[in-house]
């Protein structure tokens, strides 16, 4: 390293008595830099190891060919939900009739109050003495929460995004599922007779 002489020698006499100038070094101790260096990478990487990605879950349906391992669903349970362009949701309750009578649509300020009504009909329908009833409050035991869960097993949520829906609105009905504890839903291909019930619902309102 280069050093800094900052002695005058031509202004002072040399000697037995005359002390030397001292020399100051302008080298720069980069040790304290390189500890800092290794804290940082260090808590950096315990960070990282710390926060884990969170994911959300999704309940998909099952393999069509695996019918013996499918959900059963009672019609009366169902509820389907549709989401279109325009912040618009379509929904029906159980299956949907063949003059499309029950082929309903709504918002997503209106879906709410939809789950809830629907929620509240299957635990005002709930028969506690139905065997799968009586598994589900055996599995329970005393837990307040799980046995409130059974209460509304019969429900089940089946949402068909429309192509031209926007993930936003996706990402808005899941929270839903989770604001009203549905517990059981799952994202399924929306078909072709509800696609052509949406574009003609579209078509009458002027969309």
């Amino acid at each position: 390293m280069a050093s800094l002489d900052t002695g005058d020698g031509g202004g002072h006499k040399k000697g037995p008595g005359v002390k030397k100038a001292k020399k100051l070094s302008t080298r720069v101790d980069m040790t304290p830099m390189v500890d800092l260096g290794f804290l940082l990478i260090t808590f950096f990487i315990f960070t990282a190891t710390v926060t884990t990605p969170k994911a959300m879950d999704l309940n998909m349906p099952k393999d069509p060919e695996k019918k013996d391992e499918e959900m059963l669903t009672k019609q009366s349970g169902a509820l389907t939900v549709m989401l279109g362009k325009n912040d618009k949701v379509y929904y029906y309750e159980g299956q949907l009739k063949e003059d499309a009578s029950n082929f309903q649509t709504t918002t997503f300020k209106g879906i709410r109050d939809v789950i809830i009504k629907k929620k509240k009909d299957v635990v005002a329908a709930y028969n506690p003495s139905a065997p799968a009833s009586a598994k589900c409050e055996s599995e329970a035991g005393k837990d307040e929460k799980k046995l409130r869960d059974c209460k509304s097993q019969d429900m089940f949520v089946v949402i068909k995004p429309d192509p031209e829906c926007t993930y936003k609105n996706a990402v808005d009905i899941l929270d839903e599922m989770t604001i009203n504890q549905v517990n059981r839903y799952a994202l399924v291909k929306i078909s072709d007779v509800e696609t052509q019930l949406i574009k003609a619902t579209e078509k009458a309102g002027g969309q």
